[in-house]
This record gives structure tokens, sequence and C-alpha cells, in this order.
């Protein structure tokens, strides 16, 4: 027959075994999330692509808490997105529009918007990367975890961002300077002529006047195309 003191012995080891079934249990499934997790920056985030991907409703349940590790790298990569679509392609189709003297003239209207919208850009970017950059250096992540993640960190947030540092500033300056040489022709008026994909002027000084406006923008040009190229191969 069992005591009751013998009864309380059994209970206790009972129920010190569940605690520990049940923490196990819990630190498994911690561990199943950052595997999950890990898996999915190795092969999806690493492996590029111009667009990081929503995760969907059985990823966040994979995930768990780990969801608000990704949002740091979707929400800055959704900023770098719509900068370079919003912000920095229209740049590049009027750039590549122009293809004869005219189209001087009928693209600085829309360059002079993209050119009055840069700063804000930039602005923009610099808060989104600081926002990015305060929320990694304070998560908590376990020691198998924290590797991969910096290297996306690194993939996603650190060089789209270096790219589009010179990128910004040479957009600003082929705008501007394009915008000018459209303005000065525009304010030749009936005094200007084209023909055979060329620009006529009736005086010297006119004509002086346009090639010290076109003299930069080779090199304004080259300076802008490189450093786009430069960021769209980052971003991917």
């Amino acid at each position: 027959m069992a005591t009751g003191k013998s009864c309380s012995r059994w209970f206790a080891s009972v129920m010190a075994l569940l605690m520990v079934v049940s923490l196990s249990g819990c630190f498994d499934k911690e561990g199943d999330q950052r595997k999950a997790f890990i898996d999915f920056l190795q092969n999806t985030v690493m492996r590029g692509g111009e667009h990081l991907p929503t995760l969907t409703a059985d990823q966040k349940k994979q995930f768990g808490p780990l969801v608000t590790d990704y949002a740091i790298l979707y929400g800055y990569s959704q900023q770098v997105n719509q900068a370079m679509d919003e912000g920095l392609r229209p740049v590049v189709d009027s750039v590549n529009a122009i293809r004869v003297p005219e189209n001087y003239m009928t693209q600085r209207d829309p360059l002079r918007q993209a050119n009055g919208s840069l700063g804000v850009l930039s602005q923009q970017l610099q808060n989104a990367k600081m926002q990015a950059d305060t929320a990694h250096a304070g998560l908590k992540q376990a020691d198998d975890l924290k590797p991969v993640f910096d290297q996306a960190y690194e993939k996603v947030v650190t060089r789209p961002a270096e790219a589009l540092q010179p990128l910004i500033p040479a957009a600003q300056i082929l705008t501007q300077q394009l915008v000018q040489v459209g303005d000065f022709v525009a304010q030749q008026g009936n005094q200007v002529g084209f023909a055979a994909n060329g620009i006529q002027f009736p005086t010297s000084q006119q004509a002086s006047q346009y090639n010290s406006l076109i003299g930069p923008l080779a090199a304004q040009h080259q300076a802008f195309t490189q450093a786009w190229n430069a960021a769209v191969n980052a971003t991917k």
C-alpha cells in the first residue's frame, strides 16, 4: 500500500518529466522555425531576383516570430524597388527617348519633374537604410541563424544602398543639364531649325551656347549609365 509521501514523490517526478517534455517541445519548435527560415534565406533570398517574395500564410506559420526578422529585409527591398521603378527608371526612359536635338524640348518636362523628385527620393532611401540598420542591430538571433541572416542583409540592404549612393547624384546632374539644353532650345523659338536629325541656329553665338550646354552630356550620361547598371546588378 502506497503512503501519501511516496504518492507525492511519484506525482512530483511525473510533473518534472512532463515539464521537461513540454520545454523540449518548445525548444524543438524554435529550432524548426529557425531551420525553415535559414533554408528560406539560403534558397530564396540569397539566390537573387529583383523582388523579394511576400511570405505565404504557410511560411508565416513555419517561421513564427522570425517573420519580423524577414520584415526588415522585405521592407527595405520594397523601398529600393519603388525607388528604381518610380524614381529612376523614368529618367532612363526619358534619356533614351532623346535621339535627335528636338527631343531635348519634348523630354524637358518629364526630366524636370524627375529631377525635382530625386532629392526627396534620396532622403527617403537614407531614412529607410537607417531604420533597417537600427532594426538589424537590435536583433537577438541564435548562432545558427545570425551568420546566414547577416549574409542576406548584406545582399538585400547593404550592397543596394552602396550602389544607390552614386546613382541619385548622377541622375540629378544629368537631368538638370538635359533640362537646361531643352530650355535653351525652346527659348530660341522660331529662330532654331531642325533638319537631318540636326539643329541649326541663325548666329554663331547661339550655336556656341548650345555646344557649351551639350558638351558635358557625354560624360554625364556615361556616369549615370555606369551607376544605373551597378544599382541594377546590386538589386538582383
